[in-house]
């Protein structure tokens, strides 16, 4: 099942699910108790799909990432946090901020969103607090990241640096799906989540051991190759540039670039 969040022609802001090219109201909350309605709606705009108490980003999850960036892997897996005042949705814009604005970078990434309280669970459990899967862009300011600052919070919690959505898909196996990430049409990165180092139902158990996943926790699961600060030349994102994060099964995350204005 495809689930978005969304604003109707009505004002009204719910929860819908795709069937073909109709949408079907859901009554109730999709982290609870929800169930489908038999009205159909139409659909003003795509909202992110859930309000994550946190965003748990995984880094160097790729193996073809960690080749490119040369950066030795870890026995464990890396995470950090990024802000929630990061988030934004389908067609919403990406704004290059003017803190930051020369290495402002793209990162196509599958997300979890987790249904239910997660705390030391095991590996083999893992789907059952797995809502479902997500497009989404872990935007980062490679200067901050890798120059101007000790840690990354400043890189990856500019606001608008986490685009998410439009839809959950709930009923997928997300072990080996196509992801690409591309800009203006160009394919950047293209790859499969068979890639990653640490599957997702690894990450959940992982984490899960680290702190309580709360319902509605967006897990970034790391980014294949193909970014832009190792491309040659450097490709960050510019203003007036489009960029559509692409997944198999789930569907497409499209965002325009713009620049800050203050």
């Amino acid at each position: 099942m495809k689930i978005a969040r969304v604003e109707l022609d009505n004002g009204l802001i719910t929860w819908v699910f795709k069937e073909g090219d109709e949408f079907i109201r859901l009554e109730g909350n999709i982290l609870g108790d929800y169930h489908v309605t038999d009205e159909r709606v139409r659909v003003r705009r795509y909202l992110p799909p859930v309000e994550p108490p946190n965003i748990i980003a995984m880094g160097l999850n790729y193996s073809s990432h960690v080749r490119e960036t040369g950066i030795e892997s870890s026995k464990e897996p890396q995470f950090f946090l990024k802000a929630t005042s990061s988030i934004v949705g389908e067609g919403d814009f990406i704004v290059i901020p003017s803190e930051a604005p020369d290495e402002v970078d793209y990162e196509a990434e599958l997300g979890i969103v987790i249904k239910k309280n997660a705390k030391r669970i095991k590996e083999k459990d893992a789907g059952d607090y797995i809502l479902g899967y997500v497009c989404a862009n872990d935007v980062s300011a490679r200067d901050c990241q890798f120059g101007r600052d000790i840690q990354w919070a400043r890189a990856k919690s500019f606001d608008s640096f986490c685009p998410f959505g439009p839809f959950i898909e709930t009923e997928i196996d997300p072990l080996d799906l196509q992801i690409k990430c591309e800009i203006n049409g160009e394919v950047m990165q293209d790859s499969r989540t068979s890639d990653m180092i640490n599957n997702p139902y690894e990450l959940v158990s992982f984490l899960s051991r680290q702190m309580t996943l709360l319902p509605g926790t967006l897990i970034l699961t790391g980014t294949p190759e193909g970014v832009g600060f190792k491309r040659e030349p450097k490709r960050f994102l510019r203003e007036g540039d489009t960029v559509r994060v692409i997944i198999e099964g789930i569907g497409v995350l499209t965002n325009k670039v713009k620049r800050e204005t203050i």
